[in-house]
């Protein structure tokens, strides 16, 4: 039987823990992207997360790193909004959009995901 490939890795980052933020989200999808371990890395900020990010230094600091090694950033409009982020969000150089179509797409056209 022949190994299908994922197109790519989506990340789903939906909690407002920092720690979980730090220590799995970011190095994992920052390593994904520098290491070549999947070939199109998404961080989709969604939920608590984009309430956390937004008014948080130190983690508006490590998307630097993110950025830099390639790792598409997106954030979900509705929950943006809810948190009065969406802005903020978009200043950050996050694309902030309505998620719910290009998740479905993602997830039909055969991407990892992974939620955290």
């Amino acid at each position: 039987m022949e190994e299908k490939t994922a197109v790519g890795l989506a990340v789903l980052w939906v909690t407002q823990d920092k720690e979980v933020a730090r220590s799995m989200v970011f190095m994992y999808t920052r390593n994904s992207k520098l290491k070549g371990w999947w070939g199109q890395v998404r961080l989709i900020v969604w939920g608590p997360s984009a309430n956390l990010l937004a008014n948080d230094v130190e983690l508006q600091a490590e998307l630097e790193g993110l950025k830099s090694a390639g790792v598409e950033l997106l954030a979900c409009k509705a929950c943006t909004d809810r948190y009065g982020v969406s802005d903020k969000l978009t200043e950050l150089g996050i694309e902030v959009l309505y998620m719910g179509a290009p998740l479905t797409g993602m997830l039909k056209e055969g991407w990892a995901t992974l939620s955290v």
